[in-house]
């Protein structure tokens, strides 16, 4: 089994050595690289002879914080997979840094066990959503009406094999699982993903499961 590479940016020594410790005692899961703030972990990636798989980051650093450096990594590593560390728990954080493009969003508070489940989500089937997301998502939508993304009628213009595709994509199949549900091939549901990122213009995954919460495509609810 492939090793899954890791590298952490958290500028909180003792959390940071910790979270090496820990991610370390994984099987098959190991930190590569380790620095203290943003603008390290690009120069760090950049210089890798070996480029991590995911990125575990921390939201408030010194000369680069982590909504930044998502951006930048969206940009210049667009296959690293990003799971935010955070202290901040209000819904405004997380639904917007999942909006942006992470892959998951964990508290600092979860237990180990979780951060686990969670890199091996990401690696599988692309995001990891725990009760506490969706409990944001939720949240945030409760007592106005969900704002559509880019025009009123994206979900109109969705095909119903795209909303099968995308309804199983929510339930977190992967893309084998989903192919053999519908008896289509793994390039086909690949297919049917692309046109659902390029039709609602979300960057991943992750985003697309946002995107059906907030048109009422899906019950966050059903989800867990």
């Amino acid at each position: 089994m492939k090793t899954i590479n890791v590298a952490i940016a958290d500028d909180q020594v003792l959390f940071r050595k910790g979270m090496i410790s820990i991610v370390n005692s994984f099987e098959n899961i190991k930190i590569i690289l380790e620095v203290d703030n943003g603008k390290a972990l690009i120069e760090a990636i950049e210089a890798a002879e070996i480029k991590p798989d995911i990125v575990l980051l921390d939201l408030s650093m010194p000369e680069l914080n982590g909504v930044d450096t998502t951006k930048i990594l969206h940009q210049k590593f667009p296959d690293i997979k990003i799971i935010i560390l955070s202290v901040y728990s209000e819904d405004r954080f997380v639904t917007h840094l999942m909006e942006l493009g992470v892959n998951a969003y964990l508290f600092k508070n979860v237990e180990p066990a979780e951060v686990e489940k969670a890199i091996w989500a990401v690696i599988e089937k692309d995001f990891y959503f725990n009760e506490a997301f969706l409990a944001a998502m939720k949240n945030r939508l409760t007592g106005k009406k969900p704002r559509l993304l880019i025009q009123d009628d994206i979900p109109s213009t969705l095909t119903q094999r795209e909303l099968d595709v995308l309804d199983l994509i929510c339930k977190q199949h992967t893309a084998q699982e989903i192919a053999n549900k519908l008896f289509i091939s793994v390039r086909t549901v690949d297919g049917h993903r692309n046109n659902l990122l390029e039709k609602t213009g979300m960057r991943n995954t992750a985003g697309l499961v946002v995107f059906s919460i907030k048109n009422n495509l899906l019950d966050p609810s059903t989800l867990l």
